[in-house]
């Protein structure tokens, strides 16, 4: 089968987060987390004309208050992220913060809560119906979970936004995470709440942090079938990434009925990046965001909300992934061929000293076997989708080996 092309309808109402304060999320030199990941991007983002697209509003975030983030977090929680912001020499490991992941830093409170106020105001703007998609590529914070900081994520902006859709009146919300990790905080703030279906594509748990997001972790007592896990082997490169998300992804959305699909779009499943062992490419990530696009146009309406995620290859993959990302939920994708604009390039080789990539593709073969052309028992990446298939499937009302 060939690779997805379809590119949707042009010029979708769209609304796009950024604000330079984002940037203030700092864990520090050194930490993979760099603040320059978000800045590059809205820096290639703006040099591709992308926010200046008729059909875009560009929205700066505020901070959240309490009580919105104890939507999802203990009040006890966000006293102790406060607290040690105010005094960076304290730890609290009980809550994960003063961790080597999550070390801490002056104001962490309230960089934290502006990336969860971004994601919340991508939400409004389609509760509102002033935007039918919006993308927040500073969040996709999915390892923090109620209680605690986790793998340099304090606040859980996306699980925040699946809540406020679901106080908003939203009654079925499909969350889709295709981060090389498995997006553990989220899927345990909703593991026993049958109206939000979570679905994460990731790199095995025997090989990457956090060690979870097996097929059989499948939802709480009144949720089962609700948490879809795809555990994909080491070094599982295009082709096999794509032919999973394809043969899991499409059906349970369809299935499932959400009203709304917010995804997570951690690209450090990308070959280069460092901090997982998957081996997709640029090319392979803008496929399944376009196939993201069409499944919200196809089941929802239209409406889709977009974060970011991982992804620490800082001067040649995230910007280019998060860029594609943003012009696809306007409903004009960059093509693959498109050049890097040329002062984007000059900016990375002047202030990081990296020579940054010409195209906003990589010429990645895409190809992907259809699941239904057979299963190979002897495939691993088989092996892993038919897990997954054979848990979930039949409590969806579809059959794991043919559907």
């Amino acid at each position: 089968m060939s690779s997805f092309a379809s590119s949707g309808p042009a010029a979708v109402p769209t609304a796009l987060v950024w604000d330079p304060a984002l940037t203030a999320y700092n864990f520090g030199p050194g930490h993979p987390m760099t603040p320059a990941r978000l800045e590059l991007t809205a820096r290639l983002a703006n040099d591709l004309g992308i926010f200046d697209r008729p059909q875009v509003r560009m929205l700066a975030p505020e901070v959240a208050a309490d009580e919105q983030l104890a939507r999802v977090h203990s009040l006890e929680y966000i006293a102790a992220v406060r607290r040690v912001g105010q005094n960076p020499t304290l730890t609290d490991p009980a809550h994960g913060l003063g961790t080597e992941d999550d070390p801490a830093f002056a104001g962490m409170h309230e960089a934290s809560a502006r990336i969860a106020g971004g994601s919340l105001m991508a939400v409004e703007a389609v509760l509102d119906g002033s935007a039918v998609r919006s993308v927040n590529f500073s969040g996709g914070m999915h390892h923090a979970h109620r209680e605690k900081a986790s793998g340099f994520c304090i606040y859980n902006d996306a699980a925040l936004a699946v809540a406020r859709l679901l106080e908003g009146g939203v009654r079925r919300v499909a969350y889709i995470d295709i981060d090389a990790h498995h997006g553990d905080g989220t899927q345990s703030i909703f593991w026993n709440d049958p109206r939000v279906l979570t679905i994460s594509l990731h790199e095995s748990g025997l090989s990457l942090f956090p060690g979870t997001g097996f097929a059989n972790e499948t939802g709480g007592p009144d949720a089962v079938g609700s948490a879809v896990n795809v555990a994909l082997p080491a070094r599982t490169g295009d082709a096999g990434w794509l032919r999973a998300f394809h043969a899991v992804v499409p059906q349970l959305v369809a299935a499932f009925e959400p009203e709304v699909i917010l995804s997570q779009h951690g690209c450090d499943s990308h070959r280069d990046d460092e901090l997982a062992h998957l081996n997709t490419s640029v090319d392979a990530q803008r496929e399944a965001a376009l196939t993201i696009a069409s499944l919200a146009a196809r089941h929802c309406g239209g409406r889709w909300i977009a974060t970011g995620g991982g992804g620490y290859n800082t001067t040649s993959v995230v910007p280019r992934v998060w860029s594609h990302l943003m012009a696809i939920a306007t409903g004009t994708p960059v093509p693959l061929r498109t050049e890097v604009p040329p002062s984007w390039r000059s900016y990375v080789l002047e202030h990081y000293g990296a020579v940054a990539p010409l195209l906003m593709g990589e010429d990645a073969d895409t190809w992907w076997r259809s699941w239904e052309v057979g299963y190979n028992p002897n495939d691993p990446v088989d092996r892993t989708v038919m897990a997954t298939r054979r848990e979930i499937f039949p409590l969806h009302g579809l059959d794991p080996w043919f559907d």
